[in-house]
């Protein structure tokens, strides 16, 4: 398993076709994706606040599977070091600081870049990434990689049953969710997806 860590923010958890592909790579360990229950608190309220329609217990439902199945990503015990967090845009984003420093994280996965600042984040040995960016990422760290990565994407489109997605519906999906650089890329192999 790679010693690379990433947090992801709850904005990159958020829709569900591009959590789908999160989580289906963090299980290739590549990488160690790490989450809190803060995380999913608001990732889930964020859905439900746009989706009044959905039901809040088939979102636990995608919490428990998230918990179980990815190793170790559950961050616990990170709270204490919240206060300690400062200089943020937003002192409500502390807590995702607090977790990817108390799990010795590399990074936080997040749309929202200029919610964490490179100077904040340096001070606890953090980057943030775009998801764009972190996802393309792994498809260079080798050809061992770059397979791990084609798989993923193969089956998160074959679970697409309702309706079928075609291998171009669902790339321009992955385009939708803020990921043109890593589509771009996954176009030259839409052979094998």
């Amino acid at each position: 398993m790679s010693r690379y860590a990433v947090v992801y923010d709850a904005c990159v958890l958020y829709s569900a076709p591009l959590r789908d592909l999160l989580l289906e790579l963090a299980l290739t360990d590549l990488f160690r994706a790490k989450w809190t229950d803060a995380i999913h608190e608001e990732w889930i309220g964020a859905v439900l606040r746009q989706r009044p329609d959905l039901d809040r217990a088939r979102l636990e439902r995608t919490r428990v599977l998230m918990n179980s199945h990815v190793r170790d990503a559950l961050v616990e015990g990170y709270e204490p070091l919240i206060g300690a967090i400062d200089g943020l845009p937003d002192p409500n984003d502390r807590h995702v600081v607090a977790a990817a420093a108390h799990s010795r994280a590399d990074a936080v996965v997040t749309f929202n870049l200029k919610d964490f600042p490179a100077g904040v984040l340096d001070r606890h040995g953090l980057e943030a990434i775009h998801p764009d960016r972190f996802v393309r990422a792994q498809m260079d760290l080798g050809e061992a990689a770059l397979g791990k990565v084609l798989g993923c994407v193969r089956r998160c489109r074959e679970r697409l049953a309702r309706p079928p997605f075609s291998v171009a519906e669902y790339l321009d999906c992955l385009e939708r969710q803020a990921l043109p650089t890593t589509v771009a890329e996954l176009r030259m192999f839409a052979s094998i997806l």
